[in-house]
């Protein structure tokens, strides 16, 4: 991979990050529930995801994903299964003050909270369709491979962390003006419900002929 073919490839890595999706919505649902620094911990899962995805494409199973319809679909459903869940979950999230629950309760298992947000990028054949289609666009074939993924990891683990740390810092700032039950029931459910759409969206999502 050149430089602009790389420079190309880093813009383009910004639009994918940015673009709203489930990763977004998890991002931003952890700073609300648990503030910045600790609902930072499931990007570092998102990202995670993002790997699995990628190792995915690189191994040639994405293709077999993209391919098959019997495995694109179990992927799929099982995704939408997965944020149909947590969007129940968060709907039905205790309705008490979230700064006093950051402050002075338990907080979520980090392993637990880096495993949510790896399923979420995980579990998705939307992504896998997506990067097939995106990284051959910028992979020089007649240079290793291998390298060029990596480079091209490396590029979307910054841009994630970046964005999805903004999603989440955004949330948890709105943690200085939940003092209610109230304004926690209506946030709760707002993202669960932004979960179960994700959810929806997936279940229409469909490969290109």
């Amino acid at each position: 991979m050149n430089g602009s073919a790389w420079l190309a490839f880093f813009v383009a890595s910004w639009a994918i990050s940015i673009s709203p999706g489930a990763g977004a919505v998890a991002a931003m649902s952890a700073g609300l529930n648990h503030g910045f620094r600790r609902g930072y911990l499931t990007t570092v899962g998102l990202v995670l995801g993002i790997w699995t995805q990628l190792v995915v494409v690189a191994m040639g199973l994405g293709a077999v994903v993209a391919a098959s319809s019997t495995a694109f679909q179990l992927v799929k459903w099982a995704g939408v299964a997965y944020l149909v869940y947590l969007g129940v979950q968060q709907w039905r999230a205790p309705a008490q003050p979230l700064v006093v629950a950051v402050e002075g309760c338990p907080q979520a298992d980090a392993r637990r909270m880096i495993a949510r947000g790896w399923m979420v990028n995980a579990v998705n054949p939307k992504g896998t369709v997506f990067l097939l289609a995106v990284l051959p666009q910028f992979l020089d074939l007649s240079a290793s491979l291998w390298p060029q993924y990596l480079i091209m990891g490396l590029t979307l683990t910054f841009t994630d962390l970046v964005v999805m740390g903004g999603y989440t810092g955004l949330a948890a700032g709105l943690l200085r003006t939940l003092q209610s039950p109230a304004h926690s029931r209506l946030l709760n459910r707002a993202f669960g419900a932004l979960f179960i759409a994700a959810g929806a969206v997936l279940s229409v999502f469909r490969r290109e002929a």
